[in-house]
């Protein structure tokens, strides 16, 4: 007779946020280097992975040189930039406004293009090989694709209600392509981490506890510097049970 493995709690659906402790399969566990620290870990399975399954899935890390472009430098932009960078390529951060040039830049960009400004979008239009539109807020992603030079990609990972409206024309003269990625599998998340250890590039982040959880969400709400914030768990349960003053 077959056996049939139970995966987690049989009884209660279990999503294992906040929680201490979380039973399942082994095929979907990844082991966190010992050179990571483990404020790291957690945006590097989450940010660092989702930029990272499209730029090995579009040949980014098979050693060919490229021209890579990330669109918003925020949480995914700012780590889009640094494994671009790492991985040998030539990198544009495109970002509404000049206001995150230097910091783009400080992460490892070679090029700063405002898309605001016809004359910055000029100085790479048919430049890049591949795209990497991490905005989560409403745009047209036909804006963009002048940037992409014959057999370019644009990959959607910003999750955006709206609908897109493009001219197909845009796509049409230089075989460009539009396309979408959403995280990554067991393997790209264990070869992510490898490599994350091996050259210590880590997203940025800074550690809070759980009752600073409004202010984090006005820091985000209001500017997006890249930063990942990361909940101590161990220091605020134990704030939890301190005695407040009467």
């Amino acid at each position: 007779m077959k056996k049939h493995h139970v995966i987690g709690n049989p009884d209660t659906q279990n999503f294992g946020g906040y929680s201490g402790s979380e039973v399942v399969n082994q095929h979907f566990i990844v082991k966190i280097p010992a050179g990571i620290p483990l404020e790291k870990a957690g945006p590097i399975v989450c940010a660092g992975i989702t930029v990272y399954d499209p730029l090995r899935y579009w040949g980014a890390t098979k050693g060919v040189k490229m021209t890579i472009g990330i669109i918003g430098i925020g949480g995914l932009g700012t780590m889009g930039i640094k494994l671009s960078s790492l991985l040998g390529h030539r990198v544009v951060a495109i970002s509404r406004g000049s206001d995150k040039e230097a910091m783009a830049k400080e992460k490892g960009a070679d090029a700063f293009v405002n898309s605001k400004d016809p004359e910055s979008m000029k100085s790479e239009s048919g430049k890049i090989d591949l795209i990497l539109n991490t905005i989560s807020a409403a745009h047209q992603l036909g804006d963009y694709l002048p940037l992409l030079r014959n057999d370019g990609t644009i990959v959607q990972l910003g999750l955006v209600v709206e609908n897109h409206s493009f001219s197909q024309m845009k796509l049409l003269g230089g075989r460009k392509k539009v396309a979408g990625s959403n995280i990554g599998g067991i393997a790209a998340t264990e070869e992510l981490l490898a490599l994350c250890e091996k050259h210590q590039l880590f997203p940025d982040t800074q550690l809070v506890e759980a009752s600073q959880i409004d202010w984090v969400w006005e820091q985000l709400h209001h500017n997006s510097d890249g930063v990942r914030f990361v909940i101590d768990t161990k220091k605020s349960l134990e704030s939890e049970f301190v005695p407040k003053a009467e």
